[in-house]
Order: structure tokens, then C-alpha cells, then sequence
């Protein structure tokens, strides 16, 4: 099945629904939509695109960007999203590897060319996006998603997520080559509008405006975009936002205390990853409002397995942490000709994620970071996770980051970067009660030995972290 088939079943149903909109301004209705995806899939046939090419996207959130997302695949092509924040040189990197044959970018104008009149036929196992790595460890490898991932992690969204109705909207504030546009699938079908910010960024005053004005708004959200829509809702309101789903990165603890206290019950927590698109785990609504939940990233979601391995892929009992794996109709069919890391990607069907963490009693999942970010010192482990939240904690700390650095005596010794919140400064007494702090709340083998005040986190394109750079600081 061609995932553009829910495009044509909606618009035949419901062809005067509004589909997209430039702000609260509606440009395209559902009929007009698929035409539009029709007329870019009879463009990219006559430049010799054939079902099975690759077909490249750079642009910025724009309408315009999902009528060519849907028009590469009513053409039987595969879509290769670039993220619009990468460099030159990455995007380069990207078009090679995958071999993509057009690339869509800028002020993109595909004549109004008479394409087909259906979606091409496509088969479930076929390839349908070409989802590129962040590659905050090394190259980025292209992740290989099916028509038929892309389904089920769609209709996951209904089961474990969010259920959407009749009149709702989806707002695209994060970049639609990477979780946000994942999840306008699913409001495809459900024919719900789409929403462009006019600015074409995440602007959490205008969202606040938009969701107003539209109403029955849904978005998906990076913690640090969450961060900054709670504190321009404080004396604004939340109107109009009926759900923010978060994931993509750690949210820490107090983060999301705060966020419910001045928004609200309208959060929703997921765990993913590029090789299984944003379907792993999910922290429900109902379960928000659980204190003793909210450490967690919730249970598996409905079409797969998760388990918690040791080094050797044997599971762990509840209580123990190691390497989180999974399996199911959301897994990956693997990376882009790369066989040998696809081989040590997936074993037995298992994703292995690369991820730690562990279950407790109920099967709620808690985070410890990434394997690779495991720190050993003096023969104990170390979970970076554990410690960020522990330093987050504190009122004059807004995002923090630690690592582990070689040391002599003890293998590694734990590293902390921390970067003040608004209005609060660092001085040596301050870190003196940093440390502290940290001291109350964790065992001192954990807590950090030396304190770095940054004024900001290195971070990707994606919004990740990247400890590699943090490493390379005197």
C-alpha cells in the first residue's frame, strides 16, 4: 500500500475539508491538496523519475513542502527530507549517498503538470522515506522506513498517543524532515488542517496566537521548545492547544512539572528513534498525572516488543539496567547500503537502540543515556541521565550536560556543564552550593568533580546534545 492513498481517500471524502493553512489563513482544501501531489508526481515523470527513485527535500516548513513530500510518494519515489538547518556540506553528503536524482529547494515552483490520477500501486515493504541519522557520533546513515512502518507507527499514534477528531489541527513547529512531519501522516488521514507558522520557525508567542485563533491544535515539540512555549504561556494562556507531544531528547523531571503546572493536562511523552520513528514507548496523558510517573518514558506502544538486554542480548530482569532493544512493525528494514551496520544495528529482529535504561514492576521504562555515554569510574557505573536531572533540579541551572573525562587514578571522573538560568550567576560559592546540591540527592561517587559554566550546550541540527564537542573543552 502507497502511503499517499490516505491523501486520495480523504480527499475524494471530504474534498472542501480545509487542509493547509499559512498561519490561521486556509490555501488549500483537501481536493486541491492531492491535485497539487497528482501534478508533482507528473513533474518528477517527466524528469525520469521512476517508483523506487529518491527524491530529495530542503526546504523550510512551508505548505508547499508537504504537497511535494505527497507528490514524491503518489510518484512511487522514495522522499529523502533534509533537514533545513544542516550545513552545505551535509546536505551534499546526504544527496550523494542516497543517490536522490531531484532535489526540491528554495522558492521551489512545479509547473502544473497533469499527473496521474491515483497514487502508484506500491507494495508494504517498500521504501517510502529515506530518514538520514543526526550523526552526533559519525556520518549520518540513511535509515530505511516502509510504506508500511510509516502505517503503523501512524496508527500507533491513535492507540498509544493522541486520538484525533473531526475540526482538529496539527502545527508544525519542529522541522518536518524529522519527528513533526512523522506525525502529519496520521493527521492526513484523519483529514485534520495543517498549520504553517508564516515565520516557517518555531515562535512560541505565534503558537500561542495560532492556537487561538484555530483552535484544536496538536504539535510536536522538542523539551527545549517546551521549555520555551511554558514560559510564554505564563501570562498568556494555553487556548486552543489541545496536545503537546514531546520526545527527541531528555526532558528532565522538574521540567515537566513545571510544564503541567502552567499548562496543564495536555502532555503526552514519547521514546523513539529514526529506526523505529517515533514508536517505542509512550508516557500517556493519564499517566502525567502520576507523579511517581514522570521520570519515565511509559510503556511499549501497541505494535512492539521492548526489552532491556545486558552486553550479551540476554533481557534483565525489572530493576536492572541495560541496552534497550525492540522489535515490531515500526522496525527499520535497515541503513541505506550499509549492510554491516544494519547487521550490528539488528539482531534477531532486535533493534538495538544503543540506549540505556530499565523497567520497573509495571513496565514503565526509565532513560540512562546512551550507551556510549556510560561513565565507569572506579569500577561503578555511571548514568550521565541521572546526574543531569539532579543538576536541573537546581533553580539557577537550565540545561545541563555531563560526561566522563580519563583520569589516572579512577578510569574516568564525571564532568558537568551546566548553563544558568535566566537572571541566575555562577560564582564560586554558587557552584560550592551546586555541589551541594548534588551531594544530598545522589551518592558522591556520582556526583560531578568539576563544573564548567557555559552559556550554552552544543547542540546538531536536530536539537541533540553534542558530547563530543563538550569532550574537546579544555
Amino acid at each position: 500500500m502507497n502511503i499517499a492513498e490516505w491523501l486520495a481517500a480523504i480527499a475524494r471524502r471530504r474534498p472542501h475539508a480545509p487542509a493547509l493553512l499559512d498561519g490561521d489563513r486556509v490555501v488549500s482544501d483537501y481536493a486541491g491538496f492531492a491535485d497539487a501531489a497528482s501534478s508533482v508526481a507528473g513533474y518528477l515523470a517527466e524528469q525520469g523519475v521512476v517508483p523506487g527513485d529518491r527524491v530529495g527535500v530542503y526546504l523550510a516548513n512551508t505548505p508547499r513542502y508537504l504537497e511535494l513530500l505527497y507528490g514524491i510518494w503518489w510518484a512511487g519515489a522514495i522522499a529523502v527530507p533534509i533537514n533545513r538547518k544542516l550545513a552545505p556540506a551535509e546536505v551534499a553528503t546526504i544527496v550523494a549517498d542516497s543517490g536522490a536524482s531531484v532535489v526540491f529547494t528554495g522558492d521551489v515552483a512545479v509547473p502544473d503538470t497533469r499527473g496521474p490520477a491515483a497514487p502508484v500501486e506500491r507494495e508494504p515493504g517498500d521504501l517510502a522515506w529515506l530518514f538520514y541519522t543526526s550523526g552526533t557520533t559519525g556520518r549520518p546513515k540513511g535509515v530505511m522506513l516502509t510504506h508500511a512502518n510509516l502505517i503503523a507507527m501512524s496508527l500507533c499514534h491513535l492507540a498509544d498517543v493522541d486520538p484525533i477528531g473531526p475540526g482538529e489541527a496539527v502545527l508544525y513547529a519542529a522541522p518536518i524532515s524529522h519527528g513533526a512531519g512523522l506525525y502529519g501522516l496520521i493527521h492526513v488521514r484523519m483529514g485534520s488542517r495543517h498549520i504553517f507558522p508564516p515565520s516557517g520557525r518555531f515562535d512560541p508567542d505565534n503558537v500561542l496566537v495560532l492556537a487561538r485563533k484555530v483552535g484544536a491544535v496538536s504539535l510536536f515539540a522538542a523539551p527545549t521548545m517546551v521549555r520555551r512555549l511554558v514560559d510564554a504561556a505564563r501570562s498568556k494562556g494555553a487556548d486552543g492547544i489541545k496536545t503537546v507531544i514531546y520526545g527527541g531528547g531528555p526532558m528532565y523531571l522538574a521540567d515537566i512539572q513545571d510544564a503541567i503546572a502552567v499548562l496543564g493536562e495536555r502532555f503526552v511523552q514519547i521514546y523513539g528513534q529514526g529506526e523505529s520513528p517515533m514508536t517505542i514507548t509512550a508516557l500517556s496523558r493519564e499517566d502525567h498525572r502520576d507523579p511517581g510517573r514522570l521520570a519515565s518514558v511509559g510503556t511499549a506502544q501497541s505494535v512492539v516488543r521492548v526489552r532491556v538486554c545486558d552486553a550479551d542480548g540476554r533481557p534483565l530482569p525489572p530493576g536492572s539496567t541495560g541496552e534497550i532493544e525492540v522489535k515490531g512493525a515500526t522496525v527499520m528494514a535497515g541503513y541505506w547500503n550499509d549492510p554491516v551496520a544494519t547487521a550490528d544495528a539488528v539482531r534477531d529482529g532486535w533493534l538495538r537502540t544503543g540506549d540505556l535504561g530499565r523497567f520497573d514492576e509495571d513496565g514503565y521504562l526509565t532513560l540512562a543515556g546512551r550507551s556510549k555515554e556510560l561513565i565507569v569510574s572506579g569500577g561503578s557505573n555511571i548514568y550521565p541521565r541521572e546526574v543531569e536531572d539532579v543538576l536541573v533540579g537546581h533553580p539557577a541551572v537550565a540545561e545541563a550536560a555531563v560526561v566522563g573525562v580519563p583520569d589516572p587514578e579512577w578510569g574516568e571522573t564525571v564532568v558537568a556543564f551546566v548553563v544558568p538560568a535566566p537572571g541566575a550567576e555562577f560564582s564560586e560559592g554558587s557552584l560550592d552550593e551546586l555541589d551541594e546540591h548534588c551531594r544530598d540527592r545522589i551518592a558522591r561517587f556520582k556526583r560531578p568533580r568539576r563544573y564548567h559554566v557555559v552559556p550554552d550546550l552544543p547542540k546538531n541540527a536536530y536539537g541533540k546534545v553534542l558530547k563530543t564537542e563538550l569532550l574537546e573543552k579544555p
